[in-house]
């Protein structure tokens, strides 16, 4: 009984003197190739960690400028002054500024209500992040 081992050893030796392997050339295209795909891989995977820490910010200083729109809503028009301040041991790394000013219309009367332009930004740690939000409240002095 012959071993299948030995059959394909010896139909080896017989096509003559054929090597086993690859070539210099083939391993530097294929390291080449995958060099290029793992550089791609990690600029898009560096991008999506900005894009997810940037998307957060954005959402959590949203729900932050609206609390500050609601204490801005609840103080009379004449007493809207620039102010800033951050969020204590709640939020830490993040401050607010409020800035206001009067803003004149075409469609309000001289004697009419005031119309102020308020500007809420909200900072992360300084200026690493910033969102601006604007709205404008009329009434009377």
């Amino acid at each position: 009984m012959v071993d299948l081992t030995t059959i394909l050893l010896t139909e080896g030796d017989q096509k003559g003197d054929c090597q086993k392997g690859f070539t210099l050339m083939e391993v530097m295209v294929a390291i080449s190739v995958v060099a290029i795909a793992l550089m791609a891989i990690y600029r898009m995977h560096t991008q999506t960690l900005f894009m997810d820490s940037m998307g957060r910010f954005d959402t959590f200083a949203t729900m932050l400028a609206r609390q500050k729109l609601a204490d801005v809503n609840s103080t009379k028009i004449a007493d809207l002054i620039g102010d800033n301040g951050d969020f204590e041991n709640d939020h830490p790394g993040y401050t607010w500024q409020i800035q206001s000013e009067t803003v004149a219309s075409d469609l309000i009367k001289e004697d009419g209500p005031v119309l102020k332009q308020i500007t809420i930004t909200i900072l992360l740690n300084e200026d690493e992040a910033i969102y601006n939000l604007t709205t404008y409240r009329h009434g009377y002095e």
